[in-house]
């Protein structure tokens, strides 16, 4: 070992002797107290398909880390179903429960001096969660991803994610589809376990992780279900113990330029707005420097090379066929957009690790397109500011048709309002909805509008209708959306301030987001402005409207 174990404090001397009895009932053996003791994260659950699956995994990395050579200790931590509690109450605690990933595996990782960590996660908030406590400890660490959901199928050959079935809702109401093939995309669309199969925030996470050299190459993009998801945990494991004889721990790893690699990627493959909140949450873990306008400057060098859901045509397992992010990630280094020089958890660097992948896409697939005929010349999420949003906000701007729309605001102080006016189609064609108090603090814990952006997408006013929200958007999402608005309605920001009818431009060209009011009539407005008394007072919920930050700094809570 390059560095002593840290479990050392829990094993060895005469007065640990009571510690020791403590871990012999638990199957340690005279030879083991030596050994490296490694915690294993496990976030399984039956509470979403995303995690039903992962303590195969958790089994398998256990006795692969035992024939190591090291101890394993396996706890839990938890998780929350965004696909299921969306459009509900619940959907609040969704970014709560990234805060308590992240706290959960911190405490038992301290109080039980492990020596190493591997988590296994599935659903969104388990990626960033198992990060941001990674970046704390600063042990060897190493992600296993849960993998991706495989697709559902309709009998004529359509391609289904958990997306389809939202977009149904605003379809049935629009009268395009009846009843029974509502029922049929609902029967359909999630075939198994696994996260969301598009290049949704669950995929999306996994893919910038792999990319930061966290976890192993092309795991992120896996299916649940395939046998390879267990072998490369098998391997992760392996990795891990020798990054622990090396003393690999994350910081060594997570760099600013290892973060500008997880925002390229992100930009290539077109993934969620939830990816801007999420590294920057792991970077102030890791005491990285990374601001919201790193990623509008990323942006605008990088093009969109894949051709993926929601706004695009294919899911994460044709992406893994066609190559995957070891593809995407060796075509950005061959035209200078990625710093090859980064360490990986293997000890190699990202230019090593990549130097057996393809420079370019295989032929008879259309998923990755070639560097030179990208989907999109520039990056898919932008950064929008202006006097609605001077911190700034987040924009998905791929699969739209038109880049601005100016019109007046339909002012909803919550999703629940919102989502009544849309299926009551009070909602027009040249609207801007603005939904607000869903915010960090306001929600609090700033809920995802799947709904109410699929259920515009299913009347057909996707291209014709804007939103905003101090809220989130899932990863599902696409349209001309804006969330994240910063700073928040609960704390005065100017989108608390937005009347009914006030003329509001959306401008992805000019990264403009404004209201046609003067300044003088919005301080008017401010100095009449209430706070809303808070919507929780006890509990979890009350802790974090306490503690959480603005989203333009990540939605931190220390």
């Amino acid at each position: 070992m390059s560095k002593e174990l840290r479990s050392k404090a829990m094993t060895q001397g005469i007065s640990r002797s009571p510690n020791r009895a403590m871990l012999r009932a638990m199957g340690f053996g005279d030879d083991d107290f030596s050994k490296p003791i490694v915690g294993v994260a496990n976030g399984y659950s039956t509470v979403t398909p995303c995690n039903m699956g992962l303590n195969d995994l958790t089994a398998a990395a256990s006795q692969t880390l035992s024939e190591s050579g090291a101890m394993p200790q396996t706890f839990g931590t938890i998780t929350v179903s965004d696909g299921i509690s969306m459009g509900t109450e619940g959907m609040k605690f969704s970014l709560v429960s990234r805060e308590v990933i992240a706290d959960s595996i911190e405490t038992v990782v301290s109080a039980a001096s492990h020596d190493g960590l591997l988590a296994i996660g599935g659903c969104d908030k388990n990626m960033p969660g198992a990060m941001i406590a990674m970046a704390r400890l600063n042990i060897p660490s190493i992600f296993v991803y849960g993998g991706t959901i495989k697709p559902g199928h309709l009998d004529d050959g359509r391609d289904l994610t958990i997306v389809s079935a939202f977009e149904a809702v605003g379809q049935i109401t629009a009268g395009k589809i009846t009843e029974e093939e509502l029922l049929d995309i609902e029967r359909h669309a999630c075939p198994g376990a696994g996260s969301c199969g598009g290049m949704y925030t669950a995929n999306t996470m996994s893919s910038a992780i792999e990319a930061m050299g966290l976890s192993l190459p092309k795991s992120s993009t896996m299916a649940a279900e395939d046998d390879e998801k267990k072998e490369s945990t098998r391997e992760s494991a392996k990795v891990l113990f020798a990054a622990i004889q090396k003393n690999i721990c994350p910081r060594d790893i997570l760099t600013r330029e290892a973060f500008l690699n997880a925002i390229a990627v992100i930009m290539a493959v077109g993934g969620s707005t939830n990816a801007v909140l999420h590294l920057l949450a792991i970077a102030h873990s890791a005491n990285v420097p990374l601001s919201i306008d790193d990623f509008e400057a990323v942006r605008l060098k990088v093009p969109v090379l894949c051709d993926l859901k929601p706004s695009g045509r294919y899911v994460v397992t044709e992406f893994h066929n066609a190559g995957g992010v070891p593809l995407v990630m060796k075509m950005l280094l061959e035209n200078g957009l990625l710093n090859g020089d980064c360490l990986t958890i293997t000890g190699k660097s990202i230019r090593e690790t990549l130097s057996g992948t393809p420079s370019v896409p295989p032929s008879g697939q259309d998923v990755i397109h070639p560097f030179e005929n990208p989907v999109y010349p520039k990056g898919h999420l932008a950064i929008m500011k202006g006097n609605l949003s001077p911190e700034g906000s987040v924009a998905k701007i791929s699969g739209i048709k038109s880049t601005a729309i100016t019109g007046p605001a339909r002012v909803f102080d919550s999703e629940d309002e919102a989502m009544a006016a849309i299926m009551a189609k009070t909602i027009k064609a040249g609207d801007v909805v603005v939904i607000r108090y869903e915010g960090p603090k306001g929600g609090p814990g700033m809920r995802e509008m799947l709904a109410p952006t699929s259920a515009l997408i299913g009347e057909g006013l996707g291209d014709s209708v804007a939103l905003m929200t101090d809220g989130r958007f899932s990863g599902g999402t696409y349209g001309l959306v804006v969330g994240h608005v910063s700073p928040e309605a609960a704390v005065g920001g100017p989108i608390a301030l937005v009347h009914e009818g006030d003329m509001i431009t959306i401008d992805a060209t000019r990264n403009l987001i404004e209201i046609k009011v003067s300044d003088e009539e919005l301080a008017r407005r401010k100095s009449l402005w209430k706070a809303p008394a808070p919507r929780y007072a006890r509990g979890v919920m009350s802790k974090y409207r306490l503690l959480v930050k603005s989203a333009s700094l990540g939605a931190i809570t220390d």
